[in-house]
């Protein structure tokens, strides 16, 4: 199973023990993956579809629970597809107006809100309602990527109000939501692998919350890792070079002007440094006699190079 296969496994076993908090769960889930029929008489049935089955399992137990109403599942094959659809389906009149009244989708006069998709203000009026609503609506239209691969949570709305609901939703709780179009569709989502954690606190995935941490330190290691060995390798890069140049502005002191026209420690410095091309600084400096700092041995070499480019360019200005 995928990791959002596993968070939407594991969100379909958590249970609000408040019932307002269950009625905002599923307001989340009638609204996202819901459908209110109304037949030729006028009565109401409601029908929440999912591909889901522990989603399904989940709308059915909350009917059950909240309401003491016993739904009907229905499932339906598509071979060519390889698929599997359920419906949770409410088909008694009254037990339909129940849960579509507390769910504030319906007022008691039977009057809808404009758009289905939309949820009355007054079920996510609390902090805990806004959590479980949160947690129905990725239970019905959420997914996340593999935290190995990359940092991604969204919700699929179907239409633009519903997306900026949600996500009015999610910033109050101090994350930076954003919405994206995608084809008929309105997409909420989050990027950030630390605000991911946050949401998955806030649906109590706490279990799929601790899997995440654990992937966002194993990389924060090894980006610190490669972060040090990078910067090791440049180091070395730097001190070869500096060394192998040193090196040839030595040699070509030696066979242009001779050591003999070099100070008592400059010579000191070129012998070492030719007899020991690979030594650091401070192990040049221990070398000598009497000892000196890596400072006092890199002023000389320094100077060692200063000589060598005059004596190209003077050479260089005799020819010209």
């Amino acid at each position: 199973m995928s990791f959002s296969g596993n968070v939407r496994e594991e969100l379909s076993k958590q249970w609000s023990t408040a019932r307002h908090c269950q009625i905002a769960e599923l307001a989340a889930l009638i609204s996202m993956c819901g459908s209110i029929v109304i037949n030729s008489c006028g009565r109401y049935s409601v029908k929440i579809h999912s591909e889901n089955l522990a989603v399904a399992r989940k709308c059915f137990t909350l009917i059950e629970k909240t309401f003491n109403i016993e739904a009907d599942i229905s499932i339906r094959r598509n071979i060519p597809k390889q698929s599997v659809s359920y419906a949770v389906v409410v088909r008694r009149h009254n037990d339909a107006l129940r849960i579509l009244q507390a769910t504030k989708l319906i007022d008691e006069h039977q009057a809808g809100f404009e758009e289905v998709h939309i949820v009355n203000p007054l079920v996510v009026q609390q902090t805990c309602c806004r959590r479980s609503f949160i947690r129905g609506v990725f239970l019905a239209a959420g997914s996340m990527s593999d935290p190995n691969k990359s940092y991604h949570f969204e919700i699929v709305c179907a239409s633009p109000v519903m997306a900026r609901q949600i996500q009015e939703l999610i910033c109050g709780f101090s994350m930076d939501a954003k919405i994206v179009q995608r084809k008929r569709s309105y997409v909420v989502y989050l990027k950030e692998g630390s605000q991911i954690v946050d949401i998955l606190n806030i649906m109590e995935a706490h279990i799929s919350l601790m899997e995440l941490e654990n992937v966002r330190i194993l990389k924060e290691m090894r980006n610190t890792v490669n972060r040090k060995v990078n910067c090791e390798t440049a180091n070395i890069n730097k001190t070869v070079s500096a060394a192998v140049k040193q090196v040839e502005d030595i040699t070509y002191l030696r066979d242009t002007i001779g050591f003999e026209k070099l100070s008592e420690g400059l010579e000191e410095i070129a012998l070492v440094r030719l007899s020991h091309p690979d030594a650091t600084l401070k192990e040049l400096g221990e070398l000598l006699s009497p000892p000196v700092g890596k400072s006092g041995v890199n002023h000389r070499l320094r100077k060692l190079g200063e000589m060598a480019e005059k004596v190209r360019q003077n050479k260089e200005d005799y020819y010209d």
